[in-house]
């Protein structure tokens, strides 16, 4: 039976005005090589998406498919999406904590989820307490489940890896995927498409960085939402855990090194060093080359301190590596004598050529203009919003200025440390 959860969701949420805000934010994907949901990270978007199986959700009842859904939002809010999962990788270790993610979620879902889920109070996890973290449940987990436990009628799946209930692994998630009750199939490239090679690592941290600064603004702007039209059926436990959980870091060097990298464009040219891989030997083949041309467009009003400016270029100076910059220095005019080219490989000091007012429309306007792959915008944000940049654009300021800016965006805003 066909089901497309997009059409559903807006029903099946009514009652839930937080869920509901943060669910506008998911994009949601029908992938029946899964055998439940999943919270999956895109690393070419860097964006996260919930991944659904056609058949499982068509089966349920309406209630269970409000709570499969709540299940999959309460890993994304409780960070089990994003944050660092236990050094012991081996597969008893890392189902341990799926269970334990599992449980500490569950709790809140008593009544709407398929049976056999694991809950606090019943089956093997009996004598556990409702509303702990997971890191609790992780270290009070019962001795016979030390080495893994069957995970046999528990909802979980068997020795030969076979699938649970709802909530499957995150696909290509090494930082707390998306544990239904207990399965760790996912962990274990089973068939369904998990595994957690495809993100996490060394090699992904910018994109990985990326989706959790947007995951997090994502909640902000739920919870702010819940704040004047209710929280639906999230606890006040849960609402505490939430609004706490939006005070933590985001590593801002990252997300810089993301943006920069996908403004990155490519120029073909041909060579008759490489081997054309259609007609080899008969074409020359193509060399490929990526560069980034990112204007840098700094405030210079004086509000904007020496302190933060110093901390930008000296991450800049880090970064010339990867793209050609050009500094646009601006207050309520783009200063033409001032801007500069910052060329891959040099190192620049920070300093201050103007001050004045600050108005966003001059450096937009200047970028447009001048066909820049990403415009990085460094401020205080105390300006009028300006209009819409052909290119990307990311905006850098203080964590006090970004709690508190002049207008609200869609755009990504980034706290530096300083």
């Amino acid at each position: 039976m066909s089901f497309d959860l997009n059409d559903r969701i807006a029903k099946l949420l009514l009652d839930e005005p937080f869920f509901a805000a943060l669910s506008r934010t998911l994009p949601k994907r029908q992938d029946d090589s899964i055998p439940t949901a999943c919270i999956s990270v895109d690393l070419e978007s860097g964006r996260y998406e919930m991944l659904y199986n056609n058949s499982f959700f068509s089966a349920l009842p309406e209630v269970q498919q409000r709570g499969v859904l709540k299940h999959e939002f309460y890993h994304v809010v409780f960070e089990h999406v994003t944050r660092r999962r236990p050094s012991d990788v081996s597969p008893e270790a890392q189902k341990l904590w799926n269970h334990a993610t599992d449980l500490a979620i569950n709790s809140h879902l008593k009544g709407e989820l398929p049976e056999g889920v694991l809950m606090p109070g019943q089956g093997e996890y009996k004598d556990l307490p409702a509303y702990e973290s997971a890191d609790w449940y992780l270290a009070h987990m019962p001795k016979e489940n030390s080495g893994g436990g069957s995970g046999k009628g528990d909802g979980g799946e068997d020795s030969e890896g076979q699938p649970g209930q709802p909530g499957q692994q995150s696909k290509g998630d090494d930082e707390g995927d998306e544990p239904g009750d207990g399965d760790d199939k996912g962990e274990q490239g089973s068939g369904d498409g998990g595994g957690h090679d495809g993100w996490g690592g060394e090699g992904n941290s910018e994109a990985e960085q990326m989706a959790r600064q947007r995951l997090k603004e994502d909640i902000k702007k739920a919870a702010q939402e819940a704040v004047t039209k209710g929280w639906g059926t999230v606890s006040s436990s849960a609402q505490k855990e939430i609004l706490d959980r939006l005070e933590t870091k985001v590593d801002w060097r990252k997300v810089l090194r993301y943006f920069i990298k996908t403004s990155q464009r490519s120029h073909r040219s041909s060579s008759i060093k490489r081997i054309n891989k259609r007609y080899a030997y008969i074409h020359p083949g193509k060399r490929v080359k990526r560069n980034a041309k990112v204007a840098i467009a700094i405030d210079q009003s004086g509000s904007v301190s020496d302190q933060m400016l110093a901390a930008f270029f000296s991450e800049l100076n880090k970064l010339a590596s990867l793209a050609t910059f050009i500094v646009v220095p601006f207050d309520t005019q783009v200063e033409e004598s001032k801007v500069y080219e910052w060329k891959k490989g040099q190192s620049k000091k920070a300093e201050r050529v103007l001050c004045g007012g600050t108005c966003f429309e001059a450096p937009t306007k200047w970028a447009n203009e001048n066909n820049v792959d990403g415009l990085i915008i460094l401020t205080d944000m105390e300006a009028a919003k300006p209009s819409r940049c052909k290119a990307q654009r990311l905006w850098m300021t203080t964590k006090a200025c970004a709690d508190r800016p002049y207008f609200q965006t869609n755009e990504r805003v980034i706290a530096i440390d300083v």
